[in-house]
């Protein structure tokens, strides 16, 4: 299976007045096509540092990034969804989710009929002229998530997208944004700091250590369950044993 993303011998330093920090130090690893992957690590660790770099905001200090350039016509191969939704208030929903293509130039036929169709799927249609105070924080995020998608680009950048919302919607809007990406193959990296979402919806684990961050853990998620939902992978008999072990790693970087 082709790469979609292949990081090597990665490290990155900050350069201030002050001095050098460093932050991330020999960090490797590859996305496959499809690949749902989480990350994890104490705060501060540079994992946010990481999606600026992979989306070239910023340059590394040593080492590679390669990103998968499949889709010709559009600007980047790269989704980036952040923990605010940054609708615009003054713009409808419909005219929120249409603000990468205008702003690319990329408004047309199909793309807007890509839009629309999302926005259907997404069960938004009937609010498409609402403005963003009048929708849920759940809704939004949806709304968020179709402006990321409408550039359809191959690897989605998430961080940290549901950590604005309460604990019950949080729950279900994630469940729900990762079942309907999973349904386009797209190829994601996730940031969380909730361990039991990282096990809920990720089919791989990286663990961050503390800064200069390296990865100290890599897995692949297995959970026994009966159906794709978040109640289903929280009462898999295997969703305890990764827990604990998260929780000790991460105990463990902080020490």
């Amino acid at each position: 299976m082709e790469h979609v993303l292949k990081i090597e011998n990665l490290c990155f330093t900050y350069h201030t007045l002050q001095g050098e920090t460093e932050v991330l130090k020999d960090i490797s690893f590859t996305l496959k096509e499809g690949e749902f992957v989480a990350v994890i690590g104490p705060s501060g660790c540079g994992k946010s540092t990481l999606f600026s770099l992979i989306a070239n905001l910023y340059q590394p200090t040593s080492g590679s990034i390669v990103v998968r350039r499949q889709n010709e016509g559009f600007t980047s191969p790269i989704g980036y969804m952040l923990q605010k939704d940054y609708l615009l208030e003054w713009r409808s929903i419909y005219d929120n989710t249409l603000l990468g293509l205008e702003i690319n130039h990329l408004l047309g036929e199909s793309s807007i009929q890509r839009v629309e169709e999302l926005l259907k799927l997404y069960g938004l249609w009937e609010f498409r002229n609402k403005k963003p105070s009048q929708l849920s924080g759940g809704m939004k995020q949806r709304a968020a998530l179709i402006r990321t998608l409408a550039l359809n680009p191959d690897l989605l950048l998430l961080d940290e997208p549901f950590s604005a919302l309460d604990y019950q919607t949080r729950i279900t809007v994630s469940s729900d944004i990762c079942n309907l990406i999973r349904g386009t193959n797209k190829t994601v990296l996730l940031i969380t700091h909730d361990l039991s979402e990282a096990i809920s919806l990720a089919d791989r684990i990286l663990v961050f250590s503390n800064r200069p961050a390296h990865i100290i853990r890599d897995f692949q998620v297995h959970l026994t369950r009966s159906d794709d939902t978040i109640l289903a992978s929280r009462n898999a008999p295997e969703f305890k044993e990764y827990f604990h072990m998260l929780w000790e790693d991460l105990n463990d970087v902080r020490d």
